[in-house]
C-alpha cells in the first residue's frame, strides 16, 4: 500500500504530470502540421488522413478533415477520461494534428499554422487543456466511486464515430480526382459487404487508385 502511494506521487505516475506529457506531444504534432503546411513534409499522421487536409489546401474545403479530426479528438478525450488510456493516434495525431488545423484554416486563422513558434505554443496549450480535461473528468467520475461509468461503452468510441464519416471521406476523395473517388467508393462498398468500417475501406480504396492514377504535382 505504501509503495502504491509513493508511485502516485512519483513524477511519472502523478496526475499533475500527465498534462505536461500531452502538451509536449501535442506541441510536436501541431508543429509537424506547420511543417507540412509550409514545406509539404513533416506531418505526424497517416497518409490518408493528411490527404483530407491536403484536399482542403487545394480548395476542396476543410469540412472532411475538420469533422474527421474533431470527432476523433472529442471521442478519444471522453474515452481517455473513462478508460484511463489516451489514444495518441486518434486524440493527438488526428485530432490536434489534422482536426484543429482544419478548423482554424476554415475560419481563416492561419497564423498558428504558418509560424513555427506559434505552432509549438498552440499545440502545447491545446495539449495542456486536453490533459486537464481528462484529469478533471476522471476525478469527478471514476475518482468518486469504484465504477467505470460505462467505460466498456466508451472503449473504441472513436472507431464507432468513424463509421459515420465514410461518406465524407468518399466526397473528399472524389474532389481529389475521379479515379481516386471511384477507388474510394469501391473500397467503401467492399468493406460494407464485409461488415467492416466503411471509412477504412474508403481510405484504402482511395490510396490504391491514387497509386495507380496519381495526381500530377503542380
Amino acid at each position: 500500500m505504501d509503495q502504491q502511494v509513493d508511485l502516485r506521487k512519483n513524477f511519472w505516475y502523478a496526475d499533475w504530470s500527465f498534462p505536461i506529457f500531452v502538451a509536449l506531444l501535442s506541441s510536436g504534432v501541431f508543429a509537424g502540421t506547420h511543417m507540412y503546411y509550409v514545406y509539404k513534409i513533416g506531418a505526424f499522421n497517416d497518409v490518408a488522413v493528411v490527404a483530407l487536409l491536403q484536399a482542403g489546401l487545394e480548395g476542396a474545403g476543410y469540412g472532411a478533415a475538420a469533422a474527421f479530426g474533431a470527432s476523433f479528438l472529442f471521442a478519444r478525450v471522453l474515452e481517455g477520461s473513462l478508460v484511463g488510456i489516451l489514444d495518441i493516434g486518434g486524440a493527438i495525431q488526428t485530432g490536434i494534428g489534422i482536426g484543429v488545423p482544419a478548423l482554424l484554416l476554415a475560419a481563416d486563422i492561419v497564423a498558428p499554422i504558418e509560424s513555427f513558434p506559434l505552432a509549438l505554443l498552440t499545440g502545447a496549450v491545446l495539449g495542456l487543456l486536453i490533459g486537464y480535461i481528462i484529469i478533471g473528468i476522471r476525478k469527478f467520475t471514476i475518482g468518486q466511486v469504484k465504477s467505470t461509468f460505462g467505460a466498456d461503452v466508451m472503449m473504441g468510441a472513436g472507431n464507432q464515430t468513424g463509421r459515420f464519416l465514410g461518406p465524407l471521406i468518399v466526397l473528399s476523395a472524389c474532389s481529389a480526382s475521379i479515379p481516386i473517388g471511384i477507388g474510394s467508393i469501391i473500397g467503401a462498398a467492399v468493406f460494407y459487404v464485409w461488415k467492416k468500417p466503411v471509412a477504412g475501406g474508403a481510405i484504402i480504396g482511395a490510396m490504391i487508385f491514387g497509386a495507380i492514377f496519381p495526381i500530377p504535382l503542380k
